[in-house]
């Protein structure tokens, strides 16, 4: 049997989905309405301070195409924080018109080739921290995927040796530093956690670049032969000056 590679982890992280119900939001008062957006203003001023102190980070997004109207993308220390969050929100009075739509837990991950024993004993400098816990940037657009790694009977990652598993993955990575400046990413990992294995976050200024980051990565031999991909996820960042603007009618 192949010998297990180790991982390096950091905060968990939600990727939660959500639909507006846009007809019972016509239907309250003007007041009412105004005083549930006012409210989430002040739930997004408490998150920037969390965030200011380095204790976590969030974004909302609003989703492209009928999958969702909007995506909540949060990263904290514990998983119950990220309960808290998502708590904190159903409890709001937005919240009582954001229907639950598909969400994604995972915990901030980056890849070794050392074994699991050989990771226990690695010292973390302070770049590979930030990875570990990082603050989201605050770009245009975002997108998001989960995905596997095939475990066919002809193409299977996790028997094939760790020498072949970090050539493949090193000429992986040469595609994405193309993209440097163009695209930040995020890897987060939810084995035992949720459906799939891996979960993408992709940020960009043009949306355009997540088309030819994929596509070209698409013909590593890496995705090429050993990948799968979920449902993906495209986002525009709505900071907390816009709220007034997206839920005016």
């Amino acid at each position: 049997m192949v010998e297990a590679v180790g991982t390096l982890d950091g905060w968990c992280t939600l990727h939660d989905t959500r639909t507006f119900d846009w007809t019972s939001w016509k239907m309250a008062s003007e007041n009412d309405r105004k005083e549930a957006v006012q409210e989430l203003k002040e739930l997004m001023t408490k998150w920037e301070a969390i965030e200011e102190e380095k204790n976590g980070s969030q974004s909302i997004y609003k989703v492209v195409g009928n999958k969702a109207d909007l995506m909540f993308i949060v990263v904290r220390p514990t998983m119950d924080e990220l309960e808290e969050f998502k708590t904190e929100l159903n409890k709001s009075k937005i919240g009582d018109y954001l229907i639950p739509g598909y969400s994604y837990v995972s915990i901030v991950e980056l890849g070794t080739n050392d074994t699991v024993d050989e990771v226990k004993n690695r010292k973390i400098n302070e770049a590979v921290e930030a990875r570990l816990k990082p603050i989201l940037p605050k770009w245009e657009h975002a997108c998001f995927y989960p995905m596997n790694r095939r475990r066919w009977n002809e193409a299977n990652w996790f028997t094939i040796d760790r020498k072949e598993r970090q050539r493949l993955l090193t000429d992986h990575a040469a595609t994405g530093r193309k993209y440097a400046g163009l695209v930040k990413q995020i890897i987060t990992g939810s084995m035992g956690l949720d459906e799939w294995e891996w979960g993408v976050t992709l940020f960009a200024h043009d949306p355009l670049q997540f088309k030819k980051i994929v596509y070209e990565m698409r013909y590593d031999e890496v995705s090429a032969i050993y990948a799968e991909f979920g449902d993906f996820i495209i986002g525009n960042y709505l900071p907390k000056e816009d709220l007034d603007t997206y839920f005016t009618l």
